[in-house]
């Protein structure tokens, strides 16, 4: 996996967030707003269906981590770090794709990160969101 780094520097976004504990905050932040927010409803939906919220703050942890450049927990864990993969057995359209998009957009503004930091995040989670839709 190529870690995410920041157009015109060396700097990955990992280290620009500022690292695990960030992350670790950032993906609290979401899943508080799934739970909760009536944006995130469709999203919570899904993970009703699955292994529940508690483990997925702790793999969507993991997964960030290494998708955005820091160390790689989830491929130490799984074995790899394919996100169609990771989530082929999910059903996931433009409802759900929306709905993850905001609720992120929002602990993304809750976390406090700079503006660019915020547009860049957005920008490779749309990319990566929008790769996910299978229905």
């Amino acid at each position: 996996m190529k870690d995410v780094m920041l157009q015109g520097s060396k700097q990955k976004l990992y280290d620009m967030v500022g690292g695990a504990g960030a992350i670790r905050e950032l993906v609290e932040n979401f899943y508080d707003i799934v739970e909760s927010d009536p944006d995130g409803a469709p999203v919570h939906r899904l993970h009703l269906h699955g292994m529940g919220v508690n483990h997925l703050r702790q793999a969507q942890f993991e997964y960030l981590c290494g998708f955005l450049g820091g160390p790689q927990f989830y491929i130490e864990r799984y074995g790899h770090s394919n996100n169609r993969k990771i989530h082929e057995h999910v059903e996931i359209g433009a409802l759900e794709v929306e709905s993850w998009l905001k609720c992120m957009d929002k602990a993304i503004e809750k976390a406090g990160f700079s503006a660019e930091v915020h547009q860049r995040l957005m920008a490779v989670f749309k990319q990566s969101a929008e790769s996910l839709k299978n229905i």
